[in-house]
């Protein structure tokens, strides 16, 4: 395992200092601050972004993570879709008062695609095993939720590249 990644942020803005805000959806891991792996997956989120409030501009905020860092925190780990990451997207996403104490989640993100095979789930249509296994045959982004103050200092702001229409 490397000891130093970086993970990137896609906004409207440069933002050097990550905040928990509140959210006004339901999103997969609960409240926090949303990072990934993949910055073509940021860059495709800033694009969108950018359409939706007809915005010129945006932006891919890269961060550090120091990996050691990770062992002194709370964390829970998806490295793939499994019963436990569903059950628990499904909780944050359709219980208005889930919460959870976890310093960190990391795993697949629940795109539209994947929600459409929740719907069937949600519905009794599939099964949690059908579930899970059609979600396996997916190439799905990561991404790395920072939900406490404590997580948040173990990322260092690097740099904010610019995305221009």
């Amino acid at each position: 395992m490397q000891e130093r990644m970086n993970l990137y942020h896609g906004s409207l803005e440069v933002v050097k200092q990550p905040m928990i805000l509140p959210s006004n959806r339901t999103l997969d891991y609960g409240c926090g601050f949303y990072t990934t792996t993949s910055k073509k997956q940021a860059k495709e989120w800033v694009e969108r972004r950018m359409t939706e409030r007809q915005s010129q501009h945006g932006y891919v905020n890269v961060y550090e993570l120091d990996e050691k860092v990770l062992s002194k925190l709370k964390c829970l780990f998806f490295s793939e879709p499994t019963e436990e990451w569903a059950d628990f997207v499904m909780a944050n996403r359709t219980q208005r008062n889930f919460a959870h104490d976890y310093d960190v989640v990391y795993g697949p993100v629940a795109n539209d695609r994947v929600y459409l095979q929740f719907g069937l789930y949600e519905a009794g249509a599939i099964s949690i095993d059908t579930l899970v296994r059609e979600l396996k045959t997916y190439k799905l982004v990561d991404q790395y939720l920072f939900h406490t103050e404590k997580a948040l200092t173990t990322l260092h702001f690097v740099e904010a590249i610019k995305i221009e229409k």
